[in-house]
C-alpha cells in the first residue's frame, strides 16, 4: 500500500532529553525524525508526539520540539502509545476524518515503538515504521523489534519513502520545499 498523506498521521514516540543520550546513533535518529516531521508540517500531515514519564526523562529534544508545528505533546506511562486513552482520542480523531494510516518512529524500538506500533495495528489502523528514524540503546534491539514488526505485517519504511509517497509527483512548490529536505 502507498502512503498518501491525505490518509496519513504521524505519531514521534519519546525522543527525551535523558533517553537520548543512550540512544545507538541517536543523533541521526533525531535528524531523520525532524525530517519525517518537517515534512509532515510542510504536506499538513498531523503529528502526535509522545513523552515517556516527563518528570523523569526530561521533555521531547528540542531540535524536535522546535519543529513540531502544531503538533499534540501528550505524557504517558503506557509504553504503547495506543494504549494511552489521550493519545488514543487524539489519533482516532484524526482516524475518523479519513487518517488511518499511522507512520511510528521514535525510541526505544524494541520497548515503546514496538508497543505502539502492535497497538495502533490492533486498533485496525495501517501501520508503517519509519526505521530510520527509530533507535534503542542497541542495535540488535532494533533489529529484533524489525523482525517482530514484519512478523506481525507492520510495515517498515524510511523517511524518504513516506516523503516522496506523500509527495507522489515532482514539479510542484511543494516537492521542492520537501526534497530540499532530504538532501
Amino acid at each position: 500500500m502507498i502512503l498518501d498523506r491525505e490518509r496519513s498521521q504521524v505519531v514521534i514516540v519519546d525522543v527525551q532529553e535523558r533517553l537520548l543520550p543512550a540512544m545507538h546513533e541517536g543523533d541521526r535518529m533525531v535528524d531523520r525524525c525532524g525530517v519525517l516531521m518537517q515534512g509532515a508540517v510542510e504536506l499538513g500531515v498531523p503529528i502526535t508526539v509522545s513523552e515517556q514519564y516527563r518528570k523523569g526523562l526530561g521533555p521531547t529534544v528540542a531540535q524536535l520540539n522546535n519543529l513540531k508545528g502544531d503538533a499534540v505533546v501528550r505524557e504517558k506511562m503506557h509504553f504503547s502509545s495506543a494504549a494511552d486513552p489521550e493519545i488514543l482520542a487524539d489519533v482516532s480523531n484524526h482516524a475518523n476524518d479519513g487518517r488511518r494510516q499511522m507512520v511510528i518512529a521514535g525510541i526505544e524500538a524494541h520497548v515503546c515503538v514496538l508497543q505502539s506500533a502492535l497497538g495502533f495495528k490492533k486498533a485496525g489502523f495501517e501501520v508503517y515504521v519509519a526505521m530510520d528514524a527509530t533507535s534503542s540503546r542497541r542495535q540488535d534491539s532494533v533489529d529484533l523489534a524489525r523482525e517482530r514488526l514484519l512478523a506481525s505485517r507492520v510495515t517498515p519504511v524510511n523517511v524518504e519513502m513516506v516523503l516522496f509517497e506523500w509527495l507522489h509527483v515532482s514539479g510542484t512548490p511543494e516537492f521542492k520545499a520537501v526534497s530540499k529536505l532530504v538532501k
